[in-house]
């Protein structure tokens, strides 16, 4: 599907708050409301726009641990890749995972309460999965930057 500038504008002004109105986003996109929604239900049903989300404070919920895990396993092979990402998707805590390319196989974000809680994560759900060779974790110190707006490409 071909963006114009009018999709560009609804999509930034999505981005930036997901609960606008559609008379409001059609106002600001410079459209009356009925064609303003007629494009938002597209680029939904294009699937451009997945869904809408809140954002939530972790900090404020006691989830004050963000690690990053990356993994190795001991086989890259299609059945060991779709075993180790079907039990990592079961996971709360994981808040992304991707498969990588380097030294490791996956990168993975958790957000979790304490340390024990991840000392637990890890003995009980990471090194208890088969085909791991090796785990390395490191715990964040502070978040610098953290975007949840996706860039839109040029026109």
């Amino acid at each position: 599907m071909k963006l114009d500038h009018i999709d560009h504008k609804i999509l930034r002004y999505l981005q930036e708050n997901a609960r606008i109105t559609n008379a409001e986003l059609a106002d600001k996109v410079g459209l009356s409301p009925t064609p303003c929604l007629r494009r938002l239900r597209r680029l939904e049903k294009d699937r451009i726009i997945l869904g809408y989300h809140t954002e939530v404070n972790r900090e404020a919920l006691g989830m004050n641990v963000t690690v990053i895990i990356l993994v190795k396993l001991e086989r890259e092979d299609d059945k060991t890749l779709r075993e180790f990402e079907a039990e990592i998707k079961k996971r709360s805590e994981v808040m992304e995972c991707y498969l990588v390319t380097g030294k490791f196989d996956y990168f993975i974000r958790v957000v979790i309460p304490s340390l024990s809680a991840y000392e637990t994560f890890l003995s009980e759900t990471i090194l208890r999965m088969k085909n791991i060779a090796t785990v390395e974790s490191s715990f964040t110190l502070r978040e610098v930057e953290r975007k949840v707006a996706i860039p839109l490409p040029p026109l």
